[in-house]
């Protein structure tokens, strides 16, 4: 028992000294095992690393393809530049090995077709890589280059002086591969793309880097449309692969698309594929390191000659060998801009044209164009220069234009509505046009025109985060200080017009002191003008004094004022109160506005309007809803309707006739508005109004409205620009001149040609190649109207006439200098909307005849790609495609509501490829 107890102690003890033993050992070969994987990646944990005295052979290629956005290689174009590519380490810094110099050398350098499928129609067929790149090109491109790396990414980047930009573009898309991290996070990087926002995903032996393009800084030209029915919408997608092993790559993938698509047409649209491929194939002793710890000192022992150049891509231009002067294209278009040629669509194409040759033009070449330009296409010359929006363009119109003089009013005027519908204006413009204001003018008709179109570019210029600028600044002084204490009476309803334009938040209480105290057509306009506001603005302050304007709790005001401070209450959010009373006033209201009213009131239900849910609340209640106030009759009449419709889009028109208690017309209003998503684009507007006429029929005026002067007018907004309002008679004297001498031809509202859409963007693709997306809408448009009005048959005509031209093109390139592939569509159509409104009031009830008529439209569209050496040699693929839209009438009450059905009569597409 007591050898067994002895024994007992001595294996316990023998236990408990093995146990701390394996634990020491355990901790020691844990901290070996650290040590030696602490030396493998010593001072290059951070990026990418070369082993010294090796020479790392690769093969890289890049490649681009343009489409549709279809993802069918077979149907895009495009071009591939491969090449072998050797990699070694010159130099590494004896302080830390994670400061490297690299040297990258391309060699057998190539350029063939993406689409295997072109055959004997590829442009690079037989062609050797000097007769494709040019000699002094392909010597560029293989000649080395070196990358100074710390920590895995690009220090420096070092190349030999006066070498093509193209070329050096293309090394720089190469060595922003060897650009990466081992570790994931999100940094930013500075590569051929610009200073980027990356993120990187780091796994095993695999490494994921995503770009955000979006986020990129760098210097490019470019401009857009502001308003989103009219703009382009934009996708970019750039995701890098790498297969990692001992450090350093055994393949890199790179995948860069843009993709861009007109948010008005989706037939516009376009894609570019960027792809970049790099792949380690062998590696082979090579030379020795450079010893020295400057790295400066090692780049000058290897070649003197070499410079440091910027690792983001810079901006190069492909001359144009064979393209004409701008005076020989002139020459050539100017026949397609005859006046009698404007309702069609090859007019707007060489409008289009010609605005892109004008912005590289000089100012002394455009100038002189102008000057000798006959008169009969000048004022189409004149919207094209004016739509340039270059500084070489603003200075030649400037130059040419006498303001002082009233010879060329149409020409003055052109230029001023061309600036309104500018679609990226700049301080300079607004500038300038804020000068020619304080100067002297040979029409007051053009002075009023330059204020309005001033409201209109602080409009856009705010929009376009523009507000704090000198130049918008003193307008909205100018604007202000004009409505508060305006220099001459007749120079309110000037400024009410500008501000209509500027909608300057600040500007609301001086509309509203306008439209409560103003008298007649002042506070008509002053309410039209807070129509245009957006909800916010319209506050409940901004109600009430809406509200007293349509009870007349302080003043009478006239039936338009009424119907409008109504309808601005009812658009923004009404509360329980203003709709009952508002509907509680229909009964009391005159004859012929009780009918509006209540025709406002239907609208609103018939098409869902926002304030649809309030009405259905009120209308509860029998003593808003009963048979008596519901069955008043008369003539006038509120119409909402749907010109097209879909998922994504809707264009609507809507119709609202008031007549006066004897059955003249006191105001019509038809609107047409776009709608994409939640973006939303005037489109037009065209207003005629008449007062003051009962006394020719010896009827009665309407309260409020006794002793108005005779007046018809037209008023019009074009693309949510307010034009200055045309008048067709003033006065009883001038009204009964105009009756003698009356001839049936409508007056001009608007004509000319409007660059609609435009859009450019230059895109510096990681691969070093250029891409430019061009996007531009024309509009040749001629609205016109006309008021009849004849006391032997006691009858009264109006009549607007819309005629329009329109041609969409979207242009995308991908350029390397020596090599181009493009993708053109275009779309075209020519359109025509009618109204017409027609009373006889020789007997009462009255008889009303309103009727809109859209003519049928064609459309047609087109689609071209190609391919084109610098040589000149090029593949050219077209597509045609034809349909019709069928005319109809409209619908304008709510007794014949069916939406206008459009019909597409498709015609069979055309299309045909071949060598240019």
């Amino acid at each position: 028992m007591h050898a067994a107890g002895e024994r007992g102690p001595s294996a316990g003890t023998e236990r408990r000294v093995q146990q701390p033993l394996s634990m020491i050992l355990l901790a020691v070969l844990f901290l070996c095992f650290i040590s030696s994987y602490s030396a493998s990646v010593k001072g290059h944990t951070t990026g990418l690393s070369l082993n010294n005295d090796r020479i790392y052979r690769l093969t890289y290629s890049t490649e681009v393809l343009l489409d549709e956005g279809k993802g069918k290689p077979q149907e895009s174009v495009g071009y591939r530049i491969s090449s072998n590519v050797d990699a070694v380490l010159l130099w590494r810094n004896p302080d830390g090995d994670d400061d490297q110099l690299v040297q990258i050398k391309m060699t057998d350098v190539k350029v063939e077709d993406v689409n295997q499928q072109r055959g004997e129609k590829s442009i690079f067929k037989g062609k050797k890589s000097p007769k494709i790149l040019g000699k002094e090109n392909v010597e560029a491109l293989q000649r080395p280059m070196l990358l100074h790396l710390i920590r895995g990414k690009v220090k420096d980047l070092y190349s030999y002086q006066n070498e093509p930009v193209a070329i050096e573009n293309l090394k720089r898309g190469l060595a922003s591969l060897f650009q990466m991290q081992l570790s994931s996070g999100t940094t930013n990087e500075v590569d051929v793309s610009g200073n980027c926002k990356v993120t990187y995903q780091a796994q095993q032996d695999k490494v994921v880097k995503i770009k955000a393009l979006d986020s990129c800084k760098i210097e490019r030209s470019g401009f857009t449309t502001q308003n989103q029915v009219l703009g382009v919408n934009t996708k970019t997608t750039s995701v890098t692969t790498y297969k990692i092993e001992d450090s350093f790559v055994l393949s890199v993938v790179a995948e860069e698309i843009h993709v861009f698509g007109l948010n008005f047409l989706n037939s516009i649209k376009g894609r570019i594929v960027s792809n970049q491929k790099l792949e380690l194939k062998t590696t082979e002793a090579g030379p020795r390191l450079n010893p020295g710890k400057q790295v400066a000192a090692v780049i000058k022992a290897v070649d003197p000659k070499y410079t440091a150049i910027p690792m983001v891509g810079q901006v190069f231009q492909s001359t144009c060998k064979e393209c004409p002067s701008l005076s020989e294209h002139w020459q050539s278009v100017k026949k397609h801009l005859q006046p009698d040629n404007l309702s069609k669509a090859e007019a707007v194409r060489s409008f289009l044209a010609f605005v892109q040759h004008l912005r590289t033009a000089k100012r002394e070449d455009i100038l002189q164009v102008l000057k000798t330009t006959s008169q009969d296409v000048l004022p189409q010359l004149v919207d094209a220069v004016t739509s340039a929006q270059t500084p070489a363009s603003l200075e030649a119109i400037l130059d040419f234009l006498d303001f002082k003089s009233d010879s060329s009013v149409v020409l003055q005027e052109r230029f001023l509505y061309a600036c309104g519908f500018a679609s990226h204006p700049d301080e300079e413009l607004l500038r300038a046009l804020i000068g020619k204001f304080k100067g002297s003018f040979g029409s007051n008709d053009i002075r009023e025109t330059v204020m309005i179109v001033i409201g209109a570019l602080v409009r856009k210029l705010c929009q376009n985060e523009g507000c704090k600028l000198k130049a918008v600044i003193e307008a909205k002084k100018l604007i202000l200080g004009g409505l508060e204490k305006p220099m001459k009476k007749e120079d309110t309803k000037m400024f009410l017009l500008a501000l209509k334009n500027a909608l300057l938040p600040e500007g609301i209480p001086l509309l509203l002191k306008h439209a409560e105290a103003g008298e007649g057509s002042i506070s008509h306009l002053a309410t039209t003008a807070l129509q245009r506001y957006d909800v916010p603005f319209i506050t409940q302050e901004v109600k009430k004094t809406l509200n007293r304007i349509y009870h007349q709790n302080r003043k009478v005001h006239e039936k338009t004022v009424r119907t409008t401070a109504a309808a601005v209450i009812l658009k923004n959010n009404p509360s329980y109160m203003e709709v009952k009373n508002i509907l509680l006033s229909i009964g009391e209201l005159p004859r012929e506005m009780n009918k509006y009213m209540l025709a406002m009131i239907q609208d609103i239900l018939h098409f869902e309007m926002p304030a649809s849910k309030m009405v259905r609340r009120v209308l509860k209640e029998m003593v808003a809803h009963n048979y008596d106030r519901f069955s008043k009759s008369g003539s006038s009449s509120v119409f909402t309707g749907y010109i097209d419709r879909s998922p994504h889009a809707a264009s609507t028109y809507s119709l609202d006739i008031l007549y006066s208690g004897s059955g003249i017309l006191r105001r019509s209003n038809l609107n047409i508005f776009q709608y994409i998503g939640k973006a939303d684009l005037h489109g037009s507007q065209v207003v005629i109004e008449a007062q003051g006429l009962e006394t020719l029929i010896a009827a009665t005026p309407d309260e409020g409205e006794e002793n108005l002067d005779s007046y018809a007018g037209l008023s019009a907004i074009l693309f949510d620009v307010q034009l200055r309002p045309v008048t067709f008679f003033n006065g009883y004297s001038d009204l009964m001149s105009k009756m003698l001498s009356a001839s049936s031809d409508p007056i001009s509202v608007v004509k000319g040609l409007i660059l609609l859409i435009d859009h450019s963007q230059e895109l510096q693709l990681q691969s070093g190649l250029k891409a430019n997306i061009e996007v531009q809408g024309g509009l040749a448009i001629d609205i016109s109207g006309s008021m009849e009005f004849s006391l032997w048959y006691r009858e009264s005509k109006t009549r607007v006439k819309n005629r329009v031209a329109l041609v969409i093109t979207g242009d995308v390139t991908v350029d390397s200098s020596f090599v181009k592939a493009g993708l053109e569509a275009r779309a075209e159509s020519e359109a025509g909307l009618e109204f017409i409104s027609t009373v006889q009031f020789s007997q009462y009830p009255f008889l009303v005849c309103i009727q809109m008529d859209k003519a049928d439209a064609p459309l047609r569209q087109f689609e071209t790609k190609y391919e084109r050496l610098s040589t000149g040699r090029g593949y050219v693929s077209r597509k045609r495609r034809e349909s019709l839209l069928a005319g109809c009438e409209l619908p304008l009450h709510q007794e014949n509501s069916d939406m206008c059905n459009t019909v597409f009569a498709p015609q069979p597409e055309s299309s045909s490829s071949g060598w240019f």
